[in-house]
């Protein structure tokens, strides 16, 4: 079965480029991308840019536009972001069959996560992006949601991924899993939506000159912002708490924190682990995904997702991080 991306060939990226009013010197790099296509262009007397390529039917044009003019709105502000670059007065192209845009070229290495001056760094730039966010409303993406993508996403791997021998196993843990994130969220309200970055790791910041610059936009949504915050924790509970205060402390030099959200770190982690195993099912068709994550399909790794599942179901019964 053939895929949309099949047709994405190396001359294909040129033609794109070049409808798109650029110069190419014809060199390229694909770059480490799955959801979409991802490469770096060579261009003529010019520095090389990035080009994306938006996988089909995922995001609508209204959706990544209104991903563009916030991007471009926080640069405006000052924020360190890069939006796309402008031609013919439109950042989204269309040629070829694809939907693209071209951003300018950044140099950066991921952050130190267990250096707290760099987590006070994120936490002032998070509250200076979230005070922009908090501004305005999206109207086309998407809001996010807890336990019913849930239950659709578990049904969807019961039926075609998770092992026979272990579906019994599964399907207990998950509804145990989503009752309590259900439950974690309780008070989880409009008012606590807002416009946030939504896939905010280490591999999405570029660190230059102590200076954290935010990439990729491309999933950003309406949420509470600690979904911003909480992937920069790890280790034992106090190395958690510890850096969870050094964050919300340069946050708070810039906008508010409400605490109450400090209860949801553990949910918001569990809903992550399970869309993540329903994002590599929902794309097994695109021939990227098996070569790149062979071990979807073994028993081991269903096995592992498993007990990954009930340790956090024990974490969400324990007392939320306190601020130090």
């Amino acid at each position: 079965m053939s895929h949309p991306y099949d047709g994405l060939t190396p001359d294909q990226v040129v033609q794109c480029v070049e409808a798109a009013g650029y110069t190419c010197d014809l060199r390229q790099i694909a770059l480490n991308s799955y959801e979409n296509r991802v490469y770096q262009v060579g261009l003529e007397d010019a520095e090389p840019v990035v080009v994306k390529f938006y996988r089909a039917e995922r995001w609508s044009d209204a959706q990544i536009l209104e991903e563009h003019a916030f991007t471009e709105e926080l640069a405006d502000h000052g924020l360190s972001v890069v939006p796309p670059l402008r031609h013919n007065n439109t950042t989204l192209h269309h040629a070829e069959g694809f939907r693209f845009s071209v951003f300018p070229r950044r140099g950066g290495h991921a952050p130190e996560l267990d250096n707290l001056d760099h987590l006070l760094v994120l936490g002032r730039t998070l509250g200076r992006i979230h005070r922009v966010g908090g501004a305005k409303s999206f109207q086309h993406r998407v809001d996010m949601t807890t336990g019913d993508t849930l239950r659709e996403g578990a049904e969807f791997l019961l039926q075609s991924f998770v092992p026979a021998d272990l579906r019994a196993a599964y399907e207990s843990l998950v509804d145990h899993c989503i009752d309590a994130v259900t439950a974690a969220l309780g008070n989880y309200s409009k008012t606590d939506r807002q416009r946030i970055h939504g896939d905010c790791h280490s591999g999405n910041i570029l660190w230059r000159d102590d200076i954290a610059h935010f990439v990729d936009l491309d999933d950003c949504l309406s949420g509470p912002v600690i979904q911003d915050l909480w992937m920069f924790l790890s280790g034992d509970r106090q190395q958690r708490e510890l850096q969870l205060s050094e964050l919300i402390e340069g946050y708070s030099e810039f906008n508010d924190f409400n605490p109450k959200q400090v209860a949801w770190i553990e949910a918001l982690r569990t809903r992550r682990i399970m869309l993540h195993a329903l994002w590599l099912a929902r794309r097994w068709d695109d021939p990227a995904f098996p070569r790149a994550f062979p071990w979807f399909q073994q028993g081991r790794f269903w096995s592992d997702h498993i007990l990954e599942l009930r340790e956090q179901l024990g974490a969400m019964q324990e007392a939320p991080l306190r601020l130090l």
